[in-house]
């Protein structure tokens, strides 16, 4: 274990590769799936599609049927990208994620009242399953929600809100904070609802005066600055990360 230790705080992170066995050695796992039938001449095509794609020696360590004419695979390889870690920098990493306490203590100190925040699942998704994680009470995987917050006034509209809807609501709870989940994301369709709503906000005149959030399985803080929220939250982001952004960010814009 120690050798092990040794050997990675040894390697050159400008050159990053990905670690199978060795470091240095590349090997990634790529799975995807094909609308040919599973077999022979399906496994090939998918061992060729993953060299096209940079993979060097390719091997299909797994297939399945997943119907008649579709088939799931899963290709393992190496390659010869790296990345220079040393250079990443990660757009609001040195912020601090304060617990749900210090968020409570954050907003009597600086902001000295109750922070109305409004959430929902935009657009016709129907799932709740992210704005819950967020919203209520009992949170997830024993990450308290908003609800459970003191400081903090936590309406969760629930799914399939429309964004005129989640507008008229926010103006009528006077909110500080929107949030907005997309579960749903086939063809792009997230990016055409939170997009919607970031014009809807512009035309009557409310995006600088709301603390703007987005969130989903395919949400970047990139991508959610591009289409003109004040951040975007992933994967393995919880209440508190969300809570601690937008009540700095209040602070630091004066939305008192």
């Amino acid at each position: 274990m120690t050798e092990g230790f040794i050997e990675n705080k040894q390697l050159d992170l400008t050159t990053l590769k990905p670690y199978g066995d060795t470091p240095g050695d590349a090997k990634v796992q790529l799975s995807f799936s094909l609308p040919v039938p599973c077999g022979d001449k399906g496994a090939r095509a998918a061992s060729l599609i993953a060299m096209k794609m940079g993979m060097f020696e390719p091997l299909v360590a797994y297939r399945r049927a997943l119907a008649d004419d579709f088939s799931f695979y899963v290709v393992y390889g190496s390659v010869s990208h790296s990345v220079n870690y040393e250079e990443i920098v990660i757009p609001g990493g040195d912020a601090k994620v304060m617990d749900m306490d210090e968020v409570n203590e954050y907003i009597r100190d600086n902001i000295k009242r109750k922070v109305v925040v409004v959430g929902a699942s935009a657009g016709t998704d129907a799932h709740t399953v992210g704005i819950d994680a967020i919203m209520n009470m009992k949170g997830f995987a024993g990450h308290y929600g908003l609800e459970r917050y003191e400081m903090i006034e936590a309406h969760n509209l629930g799914s399939q809100i429309s964004n005129e809807d989640l507008v008229r609501k926010a103006v009528e709870l006077n909110a500080d904070v929107l949030l907005v989940s997309q579960t749903v994301t086939q063809k792009n369709i997230h990016i055409a609802v939170l997009s919607e709503l970031i014009d809807l906000l512009e035309a009557e005149g409310l995006r600088e005066k709301l603390v703007v959030v987005c969130g989903g399985s395919r949400i970047s803080h990139e991508l959610a600055k591009e289409l003109g929220f004040d951040a975007g939250f992933g994967p393995q982001k919880y209440a508190e990360d969300v809570a601690s952004f937008f009540v700095t960010e209040m602070v630091s814009r004066g939305s008192l």
